[in-house]
């Protein structure tokens, strides 16, 4: 039977659209990943009988190179002190995470991986398999020029204040865009003193500093 009516957006024909209606669809792309990318971790973190902010948690602690303070991941995370305070505890309790007093501020404590934790860390970080395999097949130019995209709308809304943490290249007082000629080693690092193209550009980086301050 023939169908009455326009048809669904998404099965109709392709047409010239204009610059709003693009963006609209890559919001909506950038949602349908970002759940995709969430399925993944949570299906690993219920595996191992433990939450998405737990899993995110024990991620996050294996990767930093200064231990950070609970504030500094309810930041982070933009969760509040209490959600992050829950599931720190948590983490404690099973004996993942051990707190201890922070060198900076002996009045505070920071927190880090038990051997246990570094151990599981290690096997959580295999929950984007599926995503990396099909990437490890995408053209390097593809991958490289993406992570720009997407590094920048990051900067963009962490400037805005949707994002609270944002530790990348494009947001660093060190980064110098386009500073070279070279189209594959066009950035540099004032801290490294090194050029770097697009592909090399860091999502959380640990020498970061924000763009603007002394």
């Amino acid at each position: 039977m023939q169908q009455e009516g326009p048809l669904p957006a998404d099965t109709a024909a392709p047409t010239v659209a204009d610059g709003a209606d693009l963006d609209r669809r890559l919001a909506a792309a950038l949602e349908r990943t970002g759940h995709a990318v969430r399925t993944l971790l949570w299906r690993q973190a219920y595996a191992n009988g433990l939450s998405p902010i737990q899993t995110q948690l024990l991620l996050h602690l294996s990767g930093g190179a200064r231990p950070p303070r609970s504030s500094d991941l309810a930041a982070e995370f933009d969760v509040s002190a209490a959600t992050m305070s829950e599931a720190l505890t948590a983490l404690r309790r099973k004996e993942l995470v051990r707190r201890e007093p922070d060198p900076g501020d002996r009045r505070s404590h920071v927190l880090l991986l038990t051997d246990a934790g570094r151990r599981l860390a290690g096997e959580l970080a295999h929950w984007s398999d599926p995503v990396t395999t099909w990437l490890g097949g995408a053209p390097e130019a593809d991958k490289a020029g993406t992570l720009r995209f997407l590094l920048d709308l990051i900067a963009r809304l962490h400037g805005t204040g949707v994002l609270a943490v944002a530790r990348t290249c494009v947001t660093c007082r060190f980064f110098a865009r386009a500073a070279h000629d070279d189209p594959e080693l066009t950035h540099h690092c004032r801290l490294l003193d090194t050029p770097f193209g697009d592909a090399a550009l860091r999502v959380d980086c640990a020498e970061h500093q924000p763009a603007g301050e002394a």
